[in-house]
C-alpha cells in the first residue's frame, strides 16, 4: 500500500487555474491506477479523473473534459491534476487515491485502498 500526499490546493477566482499534485511514497506498481475524486459540502464524493500507471491511459468525468488534465511523472512518483477555467461549482476537497487492478472500474471509490488527506480547492465567483 502506498502513502499519498496531495498539495496545491487553495483559494482562486473563477476562471483561474490551479495545479494539484499527488506524491506517493513507496512504489507505484504497473498494475495501479491513480485517481482524483472530489467532495463538495453536503455531496457525495465523486470521480474526477484517473490515469493508468503503466499505459498512461486517462479517464475523465464528463464535466471536466477539456478544462482538466491528469498526468503522471514515473520518475518522481507523482500524479498531477491541472485544472483550468475553474468555476465556483468546482469548489471541493480533492482526494488522490491509488489502487491495483482497477481496470474499467476506475470511477468506483471502493476500488482504491490508498487515499491522501485531500486539499481544499475554493473557487470564488
Amino acid at each position: 500500500q502506498v502513502q499519498l500526499v496531495e498539495s496545491g490546493g487553495g483559494l482562486v477566482e473563477a476562471g483561474d487555474s490551479l495545479r494539484l499534485s499527488c506524491a506517493a511514497s513507496g512504489r507505484i506498481f504497473s498494475s495501479y491506477t491513480v485517481v482524483w475524486f472530489r467532495q463538495a459540502p453536503g455531496k457525495e464524493r465523486e470521480f474526477v479523473a484517473a490515469i493508468q500507471w503503466s499505459t498512461g491511459y486517462r479517464y475523465y468525468t464528463e464535466s471536466v473534459k477539456g478544462p482538466y488534465s491528469i498526468s503522471r511523472d514515473n520518475a518522481k512518483n507523482t500524479v498531477s491534476l491541472q485544472m483550468n477555467s475553474l468555476k465556483p461549482e468546482d469548489t471541493a476537497v480533492y482526494y488522490c487515491a491509488a489502487g491495483p487492478y482497477v481496470g474499467i472500474n476506475y470511477y468506483m471509490r471502493e476500488k482504491y485502498d490508498s487515499w491522501g488527506p485531500g486539499p481544499q480547492v475554493t473557487v470564488s465567483s
